[in-house]
């Protein structure tokens, strides 16, 4: 038997994206380096190895995401648990629109979500530098 997807991800990033700020990528420049903003990186590790990292920001793994907010979880991140704005971002946009949708409805704010991720970031002449891994 096949399988029907009733709630696809077209719909899933549409809805988010209707009840989530967004920011372009160049107004997310501006932001960095302000002590009241943290910069979420939920890429995968090999993509920070392989196309680097935007100094500062906090990585936290997509697959880790619920649990490094939930204070209640063991993997809770005290990062999550400060007094400032948290601006999601991946490779190009996608999966940082659903994570800040989580992550708002989980209770965090104020959140936000950088329009077209990284390669936006980048693109813009936002500040990259190499991603060193904490095992090697």
């Amino acid at each position: 038997m096949s399988q029907t997807i009733s709630y696809g991800v077209k719909t899933m990033i549409a809805s988010a994206k209707a009840a989530i700020e967004e920011i372009p990528a160049a107004d997310a420049i501006a932001l960095h380096g302000n002590p009241n903003v943290t910069f979420v990186d939920i890429r995968d590790p090999r993509e920070l190895e392989r196309e680097g990292k935007v100094p500062g920001a906090f990585h936290c793994p997509r697959g880790m995401l619920e649990f490094w907010i939930d204070p209640e979880s063991t993997y809770y991140k005290e990062r999550f648990g400060e007094d400032k704005k948290f601006v999601f971002f991946c490779a190009g946009g996608l999966r940082s629109v659903l994570a800040t949708k989580l992550a708002q409805d989980m209770g965090l704010k104020p959140v936000a979500h950088i329009i077209g991720g990284f390669k936006s970031w980048r693109e813009v002449g936002g500040p990259t530098e190499v991603y060193v891994p904490k095992h090697k």
